[in-house]
């Protein structure tokens, strides 16, 4: 695909050949903000896909099965316009997953890469391992190549800075493949940090293989975002996502 539709552009792949990310504002109105809210914070806690704490659910797994109109917006306009615009073709919607930071589930997360993927079976194919299972669903971590042809877009519920747990990133530190711990220590001290700032209705594009982490929050403003895994591949051997 690759051509501009206006909402992006290839300063767009430029950020994100060479930093590893890029920000596009204001993809989602306020209604449609609005909108998700409303439908996410109906879910409640009472099944393994989310978790809580002292009553406030802070995180919800398998998204587009508990909130189904997730995976219709995912599927459709401009989320995934922009997932094809970067991958340059394909983009299916794999996986979603909410985030949320609350005065009674705050949490800092520490420098890493997105290495896992859900599929729908174990299979033993090369290259694939560890396997892992969480809320039912079956993660392993897949070769470099796979995760090298997937995209994370990361929609901002609420305005988001360093006080209330943007995202932090370490610029250009997709383009070694998945790394070791040490290799991520290595990054730690070449990279300044960059503070992904964004208001609600701005997208996060990222490789996972971009090393990144999270503070706690320092605020009580709320910190919801909504994280989708795009693949631009099929997986061998007969394995599927999930």
């Amino acid at each position: 695909m690759n051509e501009s539709t206006g909402r992006f552009n290839s300063s767009t792949l430029g950020d994100m050949e060479t930093h590893g990310f890029a920000i596009v504002p204001g993809l989602l109105s306020v209604d449609e903000i609005a909108r998700l809210i409303q439908l996410v914070s109906l879910h409640t806690a009472e099944n393994d896909s989310a978790r809580s704490r002292a009553g406030q659910t802070y995180a919800i797994r398998n998204l587009f099965s508990e909130v189904p109109a997730i995976r219709t917006l995912a599927e459709s306009g401009p989320l995934k316009e922009l997932a094809m615009f970067i991958l340059g073709g394909s983009a299916t919607p794999v996986k979603a997953t909410l985030f949320d930071k609350t005065e009674t589930a705050n949490w800092k997360v520490p420098w890493h890469q997105d290495v896992t993927i859900a599929v729908d079976r174990r299979a033993d194919l090369a290259g694939f391992g560890p396997w892992t299972e969480k809320a039912g669903v079956i993660h392993v971590q897949p070769p470099a190549e796979i995760l090298e042809n997937m995209i994370a877009l990361r929609l901002h519920l609420d305005n988001c800075d360093a006080t209330n747990g943007a995202l932090l990133v370490l610029p250009g530190s997709h383009g070694e493949g998945r790394l070791r711990d040490e290799g991520i220590e290595r990054w730690k001290g070449v990279a300044a940090p960059v503070t992904c700032s964004a208001n609600a209705g701005d997208v996060l594009a990222m490789w996972p293989l971009l090393v990144h982490a999270s503070a706690s929050s320092t605020a009580s403003a709320p910190r919801r975002v909504v994280h989708i895994e795009y693949a631009g591949c099929t997986l061998p051997g007969g394995l599927h996502w999930a």
